[in-house]
């Protein structure tokens, strides 16, 4: 699942920024979104970009060249 940020206006006019949510796509997201605040106006969007996992092993190669990389 990818994670969004949302800027929004609600409908008495308060904006409120850096709303973070979980969704399949954006438009799962969206919909998440107007189900907390209905007839908000969306005032920005972005995908917010997850970091790459951390390969679990590594063989004693991997592990020999970082140590000559650091000497």
């Amino acid at each position: 699942m990818q994670k969004y940020q949302f800027s929004i206006q609600t409908r008495q006019g308060q904006r409120v920024e850096c709303i973070r949510i979980v969704g399949k796509d954006q438009a799962d997201a969206e919909h998440k979104l107007r189900q907390m605040y209905r007839h908000c106006k969306i005032v920005q969007h972005g995908v917010i970009e997850t970091e790459k996992p951390i390969p679990q092993s590594a063989d004693i190669e991997d592990v020999l060249t970082l140590i000559v990389k650091h000497s």
